[in-house]
Parts: structure tokens; C-alpha cells; sequence
């Protein structure tokens, strides 16, 4: 909705806690259940303040390209996590994999990490940037209506850096020092399919024993995710020649046509036993209208459920573009491996299967989705040679990512996530879950 409609009704911090203070645990004690006292105390008191980080974080525009704006926020989270005990460093991205949009600099990652006493080491992700350019801000400051925190990116993924922020204070307020280390990643290019972060996220979800990730859950569905899409793009690229298309064509070779027979002999490669699935999505062909068309481009998303159908798919791909409709045209092809598919392994339904049961201490239901849906994120990457579990979505419920006037997350589940993500960091630590198969 327009900002010009719902900023009469925003309301402050505290009168939201108000609003949703009846909805946040009753259904807990109704059920009967019996929340960790000191648990539930400690997230209770973390609400206030966790909005508060949120109406800050917001307030910075942090689009993947937005230098200045990432800049600002590292050095906020930085001081954060500093306050809160950690070892912190800025890392420039060091290990660029370059893609045809790859930024020539991208931001810089905030990387901190927490000594406990224990043995257990655990990695918690999020991501700084989010898909807005700079100037969107105006459109949709942070705003409070009922039981819903307005802002651009506080669903995708303002709300993970707070999430985990937060997590971490209730772990100090509680004096809990189990684990023996929390490694915290905060990147800056998650929406830019992580060029310069997923080396680093692959090397830590290797060297850790478990990997938490706080994307959003959906304001409709209270879940964890234990699978995620791989997401590639395909550029082809056809040369032809260029003439006088009424006085000689006849002398021309039309990349356009060239092009429409490549995407059509490409257009059944979609399998749907396997997940994988291929759009051309994207065409551009010639100079003026009496000009036969030098050149001729065309894009397509690519999404795959397992590692191993990049490879078969990419060969396919190739070896289609050798069959020409045009002899004398150049044709070629890029495969561009964007984010790999997070896939479920037992280690992973075993974590979720205990976060189930510690969502239940407040009487609330958790799903776990164990099919991708279509979307990629960087728990991928930290799950590429993993051998613990990797899990997605501890973050906060919300909805209207990517829109520029309609993100939000529900306050009312801030207190039951930081419960739950609290909760399986503690019970880990504790070798209460499976570590490895």
C-alpha cells in the first residue's frame, strides 16, 4: 500500500509491544507446554531492543551496489558485535567469482567471532545488502502497524542481522557459554548471487560443526527450509552479418533467426522428475528495422534441485548450439553458475526434527521443508562440503520482499524465533542433537 496511506497509522515501538503483547505466547500456557522459564524471559526482554536494531538497519539503504550505505552498516554491526564479546574483522572479498552483473567493487563482510567453553562450533549467516537502489528509502521509511515492522529490506534480511544480534544477547544475558565457538557472517553481495562471499561461506560451513541461516520465514508459513533452488543463468550470443535489409538481405545472415531457432531447439530441456527447470526469459536482437541483425542475445534462468544436474545440463546446452540453422553464424553460450542448490541431508532433518520439538515448548507448530521451492540463498554455499547440519530460515516471519512498498515482518514472532534459534544454539553446544551422520 502507499507509504501516504499507512504512515497515519503507524505507532511507536512501545505501543506495537502493546498491541502484541496478548498474541505473542498465550497459546503456549493454553496448551499447556512448559517453556525453558529463563529462555523465554531473556527473548521477552530482547523485543524491544531488537526492533529498535531494526528501525536502524532499515534506515541505512544497503543495495548491493550502494557502497557508501554497505560501509555504514558493517561499521554498525561491527561495533554491535564488538559490545557483544566478539573478535571482529572487515574482510574484502578476496575470491571474486565474476559474473556478467558483477560489481568491479563490491562491500565489504563483517565477520565476528564468539569463544565459548565447549566443543561444538556453529556458524550463523545473514546478509547486509538487499536489491534497492539508493533514494527507494524515502518511499518506505520503518514504520509500525500493529502487529507488522515496515521497511525496504527488513524482511530480506535487515531482520537476520537483528535476529542473530539479539540471539547472541540472550545467550550473554544468560551466561551461556556451552558452545565452543559462534562464528557470525554478516556478506554484502547475497543479492548479487554472492560473488565475493562464497568462497568464505564455503570454507566456514566446512569448518563448522553446524550452520544456522536467518532468512526470513513467510508470514503464512512458520517454517524452516532444508532445501533451496541452485539458480544459473544461460547468455547466448549469436554473430551474423549485416545488410540492407530490402535491397540485399540475400547477402546478410540474420542472427535473429539464427537466435529463434537456437531458443527453440532449447526450449524442452526442463525435466521435471528431476527439478531442473530452464526459462528463456530474455531476447535482443538488431540495430534499425532496414538492417538485417548483426547480433542477437537471449537469456534464461536456470534452477536445479542437485548439484550433479549442472553438469549434464551445461553438456545438453552445448551441444544443441552445433546444430545451426544458419551455417555462416557464430554462436555462443555462457553457463553461468549463480548459487548451488541447498540439498537435505539426514543431519539436517535431525537438527529441524529438534527444532520442531523446541518450537513445541511454546506450544507453537513448526513445518520443515524438506523440497525447494524456487529460490536460492547462501546456505548453499555454506553447505557445499558441510558435514554437519545446514539449515535455513531461523530468521523472523514476513512477507513483500522485493516490493518497494509492502515489506514487513510480524513482530509478534520475534520472541518465539529468538526462543527457537536460542534454543537449538543451546541444545547443540550440548550434543543434545547429531552432530554428523
Amino acid at each position: 500500500m502507499p507509504t501516504a496511506q499507512r504512515t497515519p497509522r503507524f505507532t511507536s515501538v512501545l505501543s506495537a509491544l502493546a498491541l502484541c503483547a496478548p498474541m505473542l505466547l498465550g497459546s503456549a500456557w493454553a496448551a499447556g507446554t512448559a517453556p525453558q522459564a529463563q529462555l523465554l524471559a531473556a527473548a521477552q526482554r530482547e523485543q524491544a531492543p531488537l526492533l529498535k536494531s531494526l528501525e536502524q538497519f532499515v534506515n541505512i539503504e544497503t543495495g548491493s551496489r550502494e557502497l557508501a550505505g554497505l560501509k555504514q552498516l558493517a561499521a554498525v554491526l561491527a561495533e554491535r558485535l564488538r559490545a557483544l564479546g566478539g573478535e571482529v574483522e572487515l574482510l574484502a572479498p578476496s575470491e571474486v567469482y565474476r559474473m556478467e552483473d558483477t560489481p568491479e567493487e563490491l562491500g565489504q563482510h563483517v565477520k565476528a567471532v564468539f569463544r565459548g567453553k565447549g566443543s561444538k562450533k556453529i556458524l550463523l549467516i545473514a546478509h547486509m545488502d538487499t536489491v534497492y537502489p539508493a533514494g527507494m528509502l524515502a518511499r518506505q521509511p520503518f514504520g509500525i502497524r500493529e502487529d507488522r515492522a515496515y521497511g525496504l529490506g527488513i524482511a530480506d534480511d535487515k531482520q537476520g542481522l537483528a535476529t542473530i544480534l539479539h540471539l547472541l544477547a540472550v545467550l550473554k544475558s544468560l551466561k551461556f557459554e556451552d558452545y565452543g565457538q559462534i562464528t557470525v557472517l554478516f556478506n554484502a553481495d547475497e543479492e548479487i548471487s554472492s560473488p565475493g562471499s562464497r568462497a568464505i561461506l564455503t570454507r566456514l560451513g566446512a569448518e563448522h560443526d553446524a550452520v544456522m541461516s536467518f532468512e526470513g520465514s513467510g508470514a503464512t508459513a512458520d517454517h524452516l527450509s532444508l532445501a533451496t533452488a541452485g539458480i544459473a543463468s544461460v547468455n547466448l550470443t549469436v554473430h551474423g552479418r549485416a545488410t540492407h535489409a530490402g535491397g540485399a538481405p540475400h547477402f546478410g545472415v540474420n542472427a535473429l533467426y539464427e537466435l529463434s531457432h537456437q531458443v527453440l531447439q532449447m526450449r524442452d530441456l526442463s525435466d521435471p522428475l528431476t527439478g531442473v527447470k530452464l526459462n528463456w526469459t530474455m531476447a535482443k536482437a538488431g540495430i534499425v528495422r532496414n538492417m538485417i541483425p548483426p547480433l542477437a542475445t537471449a537469456e534464461a534462468d536456470v534452477r536445479v534441485l542437485r548439484v550433479q544436474d549442472y553438469d549434464a545440463l551445461e553438456q545438453k546446452l552445448q551441444q544443441r548450439i552445433q546444430n545451426r540453422l544458419l551455417p555462416e553464424a557464430r554462436v555462443e553460450l555462457k553457463f553461468e553458475r549463480r548459487r548451488p542448490p541447498l540439498e537435505v541431508t539426514p543431519v539436517s532433518q535431525a537438527f529441524a526434527e529438534h527444532a520442531r520439538r523446541v518450537y513445541a515448548e511454546l506450544g507453537l507448530q513448526l513445518r520443515v521443508d524438506a523440497v525447494a521451492a524456487g529460490g536460492g540463498t547462501d546456505a548453499a554455499f555454506a553447505g557445499l562440503r558441510a558435514r554437519g547440519p545446514v539449515v535455513e530460515r531461523f530468521g523472523l516471519r514476513g512477507a513483500g520482499a522485493h516490493t518497494s512498498d509492502a515489506e514487513y515482518v510480524l513482530i509478534s514472532s520475534i520472541v518465539p524465533r529468538l526462543y527457537l534459534a536460542a534454543g537449538m544454539v543451546m541444545a547443540f553446544s550440548r550434543g543434545e542433537v547429531p552432530a554428523q551422520p
